[in-house]
């Protein structure tokens, strides 16, 4: 009589395990996010999660990562396109504030943001890589806009950093709901501080 097959205990791939933290971070926010209940989610035991992340801190933070290579590619595609410079500033804009209140990937970079009080160095270059991205391609699309005459000129890397943390801030009073501030009303405002920024006189 011929032996049945003996089942392996393979792992999911890594991106359905981060893929499967998201969506329980939309679903049911942090506080439903357990690696108990991810285990079950995606047939693996609490155990074994640790064993591939360590702690919850780097499974949250690879998390993270996941999703802004996935925002990433997003943001390279819209900078990419036809259009003007200010167009594809709106576009940056948009792709860098939060989709509305409770936006999972806000929520998550809250979280980090919060826990990186006490991360090691190799997380904080990590967290900083992505802040980075983000800020280099900021920096190029200003200076674009200025070499062109398409915006005013300024020091590319002060205004970005400064505009950057507008939306920081802004981004934060849209994923926690704060009354007053939704997406479009913060739209409007950054808006209005870029057009009186950067808008070439005629």
């Amino acid at each position: 009589m011929p032996t049945a097959p003996r089942r392996r205990n393979t792992a999911p791939p890594r991106e359905d395990v981060l893929a499967a933290v998201m969506a329980t971070v939309a679903e049911r926010g942090l506080d439903g996010l357990t690696m108990a209940g991810l285990g079950r989610e995606v047939g693996m035991s609490s155990g074994h999660l640790l064993y591939y992340f360590r702690t919850k801190d780097e499974l949250l933070l690879q998390t993270l990562e996941w999703s802004e290579n996935r925002l990433g590619a997003e943001r390279r595609r819209l900078l990419s396109r036809p259009g003007t410079v200010r167009e594809r500033l709106d576009a940056y804009i948009g792709l860098y504030l939060p989709a509305g209140h409770r936006d999972p990937h806000w929520t998550l970079w809250l979280e980090v943001w919060n826990r990186s009080r006490d991360a090691d160095e190799d997380a904080r270059a990590r967290q900083a890589a992505i802040e980075g991205a983000w800020h280099r391609d900021l920096v190029a699309l200003l200076a674009e806009g200025g070499s062109r005459g398409e915006l005013r000129r300024v020091d590319a890397e002060r205004y970005a950093a400064r505009l950057r943390a507008l939306l920081d801030g802004f981004s934060v009073h849209v994923a926690v709901g704060l009354p007053g501030t939704g997406r479009d009303q913060v739209l409007e405002r950054v808006g209005e501080f870029v057009q009186e920024t950067l808008a070439v006189a005629g």
